[in-house]
């Protein structure tokens, strides 16, 4: 899917100055085998909502996204898994690695979603994540993230992010298995179009700060 390798390509770039090496190699092995679902849905949400083509600052939204999404779901799975539990304590060197590259992956994604509508909302899902489930196997983290793409997406159109799109993506979380499939197997093909029902015309444009 063309939108997935946009999101890849970009979240493959806000971490090319990651270093020592080792670490950048290890996030990289990450974005390559990862669901980039979250992204091509920030993608979609933004076509649906009247953004035409991807520009730089779309695929770093998409990507910023993306980035904590896989941040966050790497915390997860260290937290269920605990790795570093063992005998042999030259196995914990990949676990460190790991619970490095997750602060990585949270601290890039926000930094490309901080002047952004959806910085806020950034906030909100790591907060909940902390908060209710970092350490549950429930789809919490999708539902909030999928709503983060849709409100990333939404407002790179200019406008506030309709409830009922928020509303669509949240039950996409939840019928998607985990861990995420590929975004071509996560999402309808029909999903933009999907998406424009669920915007009204009263949702077309953010309100004015004149506006009775």
């Amino acid at each position: 899917m063309e939108e997935a390798e946009r999101a890849r390509t970009a979240a493959r770039n806000a971490v090319s100055d990651v270093s020592p090496p080792a670490l950048r190699r290890a996030i990289d092995d990450r974005l390559d085998s990862a669901s980039m679902t979250p992204g091509a849905l920030t993608l979609f949400a933004a076509r649906a909502c009247g953004v035409t083509g991807v520009s730089a600052e779309l695929a770093e939204r998409a990507a910023g996204v993306q980035l904590v999404y896989e941040g966050l779901r790497l915390t997860r799975d260290l937290v269920l898994d605990e790795p570093w539990v063992t005998e042999d304590e030259s196995e914990d060197l990949p676990a460190d690695l790991d619970v490095v590259a997750a602060d990585v992956l949270v601290a890039k994604g926000f930094r490309l979603l901080a002047e952004t509508e959806a910085s806020a909302a950034a906030v909100d899902v790591v907060r909940t994540f902390g908060r209710e489930h970092s350490g549950s196997d429930d789809a919490t983290l999708e539902v909030t993230v999928f709503e983060l793409a849709a409100e990333a997406g939404a407002s790179a159109a200019d406008r506030t992010t309709p409830l009922a799109l928020k509303q669509y993506t949240a039950g996409l979380a939840r019928a998607t298995g985990r861990p995420l499939p590929p975004a071509a197997d996560a999402l309808p093909e029909n999903v933009v179009d999907v998406m424009r029902r669920t915007i009204t015309p009263a949702d077309t444009a953010k309100p004015s700060a004149t506006d009775p």
